[in-house]
């Protein structure tokens, strides 16, 4: 039996439930790749998930199951470029959490983000995965769902 989901605009006072899940996946991404590969502070990614979230700098989409307990999200931000030829959205973040994986729900979240994404003319929607054999499932997933490998690898330094 699939299970029942809702989707809903998060606003600044889901900041601590969308923050603890964010820890969940930094979590799962460091486990995969044995590094520690980030920083995560509850409070301070609270803090900073509300700044974003009351200043319209960030758009999160939380996925809730049957009980109303939060199962997934998906977070985007707008961006702007003349090779993507104006306005095009980045998803930062998506994660469900493992009890619900397999059941549509990254879908589901996925078209959220395209459908808003279209309603605030974004000329296209991107996402990063690292190249690693540990992450195929996940470009797999993004590949189903018509992402194209756009070339390049994404790069950071500290500031």
């Amino acid at each position: 039996m699939t299970a029942e989901f809702t989707l809903h605009k998060a606003a600044a006072d889901n900041a601590q439930e969308v923050a603890v899940m964010v820890g969940e996946l930094l979590t799962e991404i460091m486990n995969a790749i044995g590094t520690q590969a980030f920083n995560f502070d509850l409070a301070a990614t609270t803090s900073r998930l509300k700044d974003f979230l009351n200043r319209d700098k960030y758009d999160v989409f939380v996925a809730r199951g049957r009980h109303g307990d939060a199962v997934g999200f998906i977070t985007l931000y707008e961006s702007y470029a003349l090779y993507a030829e104006g306005a095009f959205g980045t998803i930062a973040e998506l994660y469900v959490r493992p009890d619900f994986r397999a059941e549509g729900l990254g879908l589901r979240l996925v078209s959220q983000a395209r459908s808003f994404g279209a309603s605030r003319g974004w000329t296209r929607l991107e996402v990063t995965t690292p190249p690693l054999p540990q992450f195929d499932r996940t470009l797999a997933f993004y590949e189903r769902e018509g992402f194209a490998v756009s070339g390049g690898r994404k790069l950071k330094v500290s500031l």
